[in-house]
């Protein structure tokens, strides 16, 4: 059975930071491409950031560059999201997501398999 199991949401201030991590069982991690993804209240949902299989390819929303990172440890099958200088807009349920194949790894149905998501608040 496949699981995908997000942590490390919570409240920061603006300017602050948070880092997810999101825990993928039941899959090859190591040759699954992963993405985060975001929806914020009333919002629909939005790509943030890929990572390709091997963590050689990166891509992000244009709103994060610069600020969030994602990374992976296909040792312990784990994708991580350092978010830094978190603001208003970043609020919202982040989502990781499995693709057994990606493309681009920025359009939701590309992705298999997702989390459960993990709320991050900012405040100002």
């Amino acid at each position: 059975q496949v699981q995908l199991v997000e942590s490390g949401g919570g409240l920061a201030q603006v300017g602050g930071s948070l880092k997810l991590s999101c825990a993928v069982y039941g899959l090859t991690f190591s040759s699954t491409d992963m993405g985060w993804f975001r929806q914020a209240p009333g919002k629909e949902q939005f790509f943030v950031a890929g990572v390709s299989w091997n963590g050689k390819s990166t891509n992000y929303k244009d709103s994060v560059k610069g600020r969030f990172t994602i990374s992976r440890d296909n040792a312990n099958d784990v994708v991580y999201l350092e978010m830094n200088n978190l603001q208003p807009e970043d609020a919202a349920v982040y989502y990781c997501a499995a693709s057994r194949f990606a493309s681009t790894r920025v359009l939701a149905s590309e992705y298999d398999y997702w989390g459960q998501g993990t709320q991050v608040t900012v405040s100002s």
